[in-house]
């Protein structure tokens, strides 16, 4: 079989159309500094898991294509799309699959496009990275779908904020994330500095806040928590996630924020919101608040590469620590 090409690949525009035997084809090129993506931004990216051949979660991410391209006004066969990408999946065996999607150079010049089908034209890039999908510990979802859970670490409240957006690009997978660029820029400046080196050495992900003030994800993943309010709170006790407990997603109410004005509404949330959706604690969407964050007593985060990320404490901004009960 035809090995996996090193760097970035154009998989549209190629020839008049994308096709199995052209992805296995495809040549390294150069992006035009022309790209509307590296101009404007415009488009979107997803990040794709794969493990014995096989794109993880599939389905979601072939929703993904189908609402971005919607709500952008791209023109892309995803059914088509996602079969080339399953070729390069069983290339790649396991690793990262990393797809661009940005809108074709348009006549009409600076920002707009044309009304027409020139103007959802699009040029469609793709990188494969062989690289180690941790599969070591795995939880089983109501649904019978394994879903990794990695091993407990602290988390920490920033003080970079992301932009609240207009529909439709609120939750989307935009490739503007400049705000998050910098929010995991102050992350790696947190776990740098000297005095910081006890909580560095657990510390692996940041929350944030939105530009209204509410907590809505971390810098690379969403997040899910439950409160000391809660059914079945009568102690934190009652909500210990313990890595040999099967059946810890279904102890005790699941919160998560939503994706109506702010933040990526990710893959992997949608897995569990869709796992959870019919035992007794479906998955509330709630917003996190300030006067939250001291009451609770469960946060994990999660993304389509790591799974799910328990949270051991959390550190607000105050500096005081809010520890969870952990195995």
């Amino acid at each position: 079989m035809t090995s996996v090409p090193n760097g970035w690949v154009c998989l549209y525009p190629q020839g008049d159309r994308v096709t199995e035997d052209s992805s296995l084809t495809s040549q390294t090129v150069t992006m035009s500094l022309d790209n509307r993506g590296l101009a404007y931004a415009d488009g979107f990216f997803t990040t794709i898991g794969v493990i014995d051949g096989l794109i993880l979660w599939s389905d979601y991410h072939y929703q993904r294509l189908v609402s971005h391209a919607e709500a952008l006004q791209l023109n892309i066969n995803s059914e088509e799309l996602l079969a080339v990408l399953q070729l390069y999946a069983q290339q790649l065996e396991q690793g990262m699959l990393k797809l661009v999607v940005t809108r074709a150079a348009q006549d009409v010049r600076g920002y707009g496009y044309t009304p027409s089908a020139d103007g959802s034209d699009c040029e469609i890039w793709l990188k494969a990275t062989a690289m180690r999908v941790s599969t070591a510990l795995q939880l089983s979802l109501p649904d019978g779908n394994l879903i990794p859970i990695q091993p407990y670490a602290s988390a920490i409240c920033l003080s970079s904020q992301i932009a609240c957006l207009p529909p439709p690009l609120a939750g989307l997978k935009s490739l503007n994330r400049l705000d998050n660029v910098l929010a995991s820029g102050e992350l790696q400046q947190i776990k740098a500095e000297p005095l910081a080196s006890k909580l560095a050495s657990t510390l692996s992900e940041g929350l944030l806040r939105d530009m209204s003030g509410q907590w809505v994800e971390g810098t690379m993943s969403n997040v899910f928590y439950q409160l000391a309010e809660a059914p079945l709170s009568e102690s934190k006790t009652a909500f210990s996630i313990h890595k040999d407990n099967e059946n810890y997603l279904t102890t005790g109410q699941w919160y998560t924020p939503s994706m109506a004005q702010s933040g990526v509404a990710g893959v992997m949330r949608q897995v569990i919101i869709d796992a959870l959706s019919t035992t007794q604690y479906p998955v509330i969407i709630r917003s996190l608040q300030d006067e939250d964050l001291p009451k609770l007593t469960q946060l994990f985060f999660c993304n389509a590469l790591r799974g799910i990320m328990p949270m051991s404490s959390l550190t607000l901004l105050s500096g005081d620590v809010v520890d969870f009960e952990s195995a």
